[in-house]
């Protein structure tokens, strides 16, 4: 028996174009996905909770697709989104930390990430890892994807002028930190 024309049988369903919601969110997925984990892991200090932050930004933005301010232009949600996930996991980090008596801000590289980094790169990073978390954020979203002061106020929620002397102090914080290091 052939199903009738306003019904569907999950079968039938394969067929049907996706709708605009779900081809806009399929969409924002595969443009920004990598840029996203990338923004996350400096910002977390390693890959995996990158990539699991990215993750759930996306998974929360599919449920509210329909309530976003510009769907057409879902990038600012979804860097705000991921530096305030990004925040949750280090306080979850630090919180799990204090628990099991460790002092270290970010959890030790595998072997093969130690391997892939350069000397330069971890010092660097270890640099990075070491200043508050607003410097970090703002030398990462400034230095790393390149936004100016205005996406990065509006993407944490603070003033341009907060941006520019938050950056001045990441930055003299990073030198002396880097020329301290042997």
């Amino acid at each position: 028996m052939r199903p009738s024309a306003d019904r569907y049988t999950p079968d039938d369903t394969a067929d049907l174009p996706a709708s605009s919601a779900e081809s806009g969110f399929a969409e924002a997925y595969r443009v920004h996905r990598l840029g996203l984990v990338k923004l996350a892991a400096f910002i977390v200090g390693d890959q995996a909770t990158g990539e699991d932050v990215v993750q759930d930004v996306f998974i929360r933005l599919h449920q509210r697709w329909d309530v976003l301010a510009d769907p057409g232009d879902p990038l600012p949600y979804l860097r705000t989104a991921v530096v305030n996930g990004c925040r949750s996991a280090i306080r979850w980090r630090g919180r799990a930390q204090r628990q099991a008596g460790h002092d270290s801000p970010s959890p030790p590289l595998s072997t093969e990430e130690s391997v892939l980094l350069s000397e330069d790169r971890q010092q660097v990073l270890a640099a990075l890892a070491g200043l508050s978390r607003r410097r970090r954020e703002v030398l990462v979203l400034r230095f790393y994807l390149g936004l100016s002061e205005a996406e990065i106020a509006a993407t944490l929620g603070i003033s341009p002028g907060t941006v520019k002397s938050t950056a001045a102090r990441g930055l003299a914080a990073l030198a002396r930190v880097l020329r301290e290091t042997p």
